[in-house]
């Protein structure tokens, strides 16, 4: 096809500004003019897959009906399937750690422990919070009582996660302990994580600006990283708020370093460590 061969036009005005509240109704990103180029690339790309040549027509198609639901959403996994890794921030992941660890130690846990990895794209993020929360249990001779609920909005990375099958540039950076502990080495080099990890934790699809929607089941840890930063202020606030409200006492949650700021809220507290950007929920 000669169109597949052509450069795609440049997005206008009106269709870049038609595009971009779209993607914040929808998703809560807020793209700036400078990722014009990559939300023209990724949508032109879709586009040239599906014959269409105009960015008018396709967002048409997009936002009609159900079928219009089934293409929106694998155009959102081109356009927020990110690059991570295991123990992608080591001090917040190792925060963790410690918060369980003091738990077990001062006898305070009470039931299982809960953690909720929100944004957690192709699961090494909360297979890595695994690793941590079972490596505690275990020094402590204790059964690992805990699971981990973990979300995305993108169904792809979901099903990577779920299937818990990495490339070897993905797993040879980790410690050799922790790379033969946690995984199998699979006939093609990819890596299997340890059925250990995968039956403690459940994937689910789900959207953040859904919040209010969502169970408010109550939890120890709210890990969220490379997520909040796309949103406006105001909604990094109000979510900032609504993870509060799903924090027991005690518990903590856990954000990218600078992700927010500006941010107070009576119940909880910053922990005090500058690698980390944390915040503990106060008792009563």
């Amino acid at each position: 096809m000669i169109w597949s061969l052509q450069a795609a036009a440049d997005l206008t005005e009106k269709q870049f500004d038609q595009w971009s509240k779209l993607l914040e109704e929808r998703a809560g990103i807020c793209l700036s003019d400078q990722q014009r180029v990559f939300l023209q690339t990724q949508v032109s790309m879709r586009m040239r897959e599906l014959g269409h040549t105009d960015y008018s027509q396709y967002y048409n198609r997009v936002v009609d009906g159900v079928s219009g639901m089934m293409e929106w959403s694998v155009l959102i996994d081109r356009l927020v399937v990110k690059e991570t890794s295991f123990f992608r921030h080591k001090p917040s992941v190792e925060s963790v750690r410690k918060h369980l660890q003091n738990r077990i130690n001062n006898d305070t846990l009470d039931g299982a422990f809960e953690v909720w990895s929100v944004g957690c794209s192709s699961g090494e993020e909360p297979y890595s919070l695994s690793m941590v929360i079972n490596d505690c249990f275990s020094l402590a001779r204790r059964d690992p009582y805990y699971g981990v609920t973990a979300t995305d909005i993108s169904r792809a990375a979901l099903t990577i996660a779920r299937n818990g099958i990495y490339p070897q540039r993905k797993v040879e950076m980790l410690d050799p302990h922790v790379r033969q502990h946690y995984f199998t080495q699979l006939e093609n080099g990819r890596y299997q994580i340890a059925p250990e990890l995968k039956d403690r934790i459940c994937f689910n699809h789900a959207n953040v600006l859904n919040i209010n929607e969502m169970p408010s089941a109550q939890l120890d840890v709210i890990f969220c990283q490379n997520l909040l930063i796309y949103f406006r202020r105001w909604l990094r606030h109000e979510i900032m708020n609504a993870f509060v409200e799903r924090l027991k006492p005690g518990g903590i949650l856990v954000v990218g370093l600078g992700e927010v700021v500006d941010w107070a809220n009576p119940d909880v507290e910053r922990v005090t460590k500058d690698e980390v950007q944390a915040y503990v929920r106060k008792a009563g």
